[in-house]
């Protein structure tokens, strides 16, 4: 499993345009093959950041993603809404388990 872990910083006078993008992008992306789940959220100790889980079964399912119309469209929104880099962290993998 691969799992991504973004964020970025926002513009609080974008920030429903921002969220607006996310949102699309998290509802098309979960409909694709190989995403074991895809989510986005403002965080809870600073709302001018939005969070972004994503979940893979595998470098193809990553790779279809990354390749993708709606995934071409957010990151070209992203400048349009972002106050800074965004960052992105790649795990990958070998086991889950369900603590609770």
């Amino acid at each position: 499993m691969i799992v991504l872990n973004a964020s970025i910083p926002i513009d609080p006078d974008s920030r429903e345009t921002a969220v607006e993008a996310a949102t699309e992008l998290a509802q098309h992306s979960r409909e694709e093959a190989g995403v074991i789940d895809y989510r986005v959220a403002l965080d809870v100790e600073d709302d001018t950041t939005l969070r972004i889980f994503e979940q893979y079964e595998d470098e193809d399912a990553l790779n279809a993603h990354m390749n993708s119309d709606h995934y071409g469209s957010f990151e070209s929104r992203v400048p349009g809404f972002a106050a800074g880099a965004p960052e992105l962290h790649r795990f990958d993998v070998s086991e889950k388990t369900q603590l609770m």
